[in-house]
């Protein structure tokens, strides 16, 4: 009878044991997945926060009006890395803040033209074909663009500086 009684204790203190480590164990996953859901939730472990701010973003940029002017199939003549002759056609649209955009564009396109081609001579065919060489050439095209711009309106006070935010090809073909 005093084995039938030390077993019996033995067996229940070993049930509350794994009673309580089941709790502990349900606990902690509960608490685990509450900080998962709150972290996703306050975009610190996704994209939403990203998403949320590039909203933001936009929203602020369009209440800016963007007025757009482009450049169509100009028809280029670029060399490989060997040397051999290639032509490539192009066009461009440019967005940009400024109202008159598609008037000054009209105005100066032999210098905005004269820009591409300096641009595009710079570089091989190879190097435009990349997706780094498109975007090294777009940020250039808006800079220089930019700088024409502000330098031939240098007098009229109403044209905006630096109005060119974006540049998107529109054509990009090299045979």
């Amino acid at each position: 009878m005093a084995e039938e009684e030390n077993s019996v204790p033995a067996k229940s203190g070993g049930k509350g044991l794994m009673i309580v480590l089941i709790i502990l164990v349900v606990v902690l996953l509960l608490a685990v997945g509450a900080m998962g859901y709150f972290m996703l939730t306050k975009g610190s472990l996704s994209e939403n926060s990203n998403v949320q701010e590039n909203a933001k973003e936009q929203k602020d940029s369009n209440t800016q009006e963007t007025y757009r002017a482009a450049i169509n199939d100009l028809v280029l003549n670029i060399t490989n890395s060997r040397g051999r002759e290639k032509l490539m056609k192009l066009s461009f649209t440019i967005t940009s803040t400024e109202p008159t955009i598609a008037q000054i564009f009209e105005n100066h396109k032999p210098e905005i033209v004269d820009i591409v081609i300096s641009q595009i001579s710079a570089r091989s065919s190879e190097e435009l074909l990349t997706v780094g060489g498109k975007a090294l050439l777009k940020e250039e095209l808006i800079d220089e663009i930019n700088s024409v711009i502000n330098e031939v309106n240098a007098s009229n006070e109403d044209i905006k500086k630096d109005s060119i935010k974006n540049l998107y090809f529109t054509t990009f073909v090299i045979k």
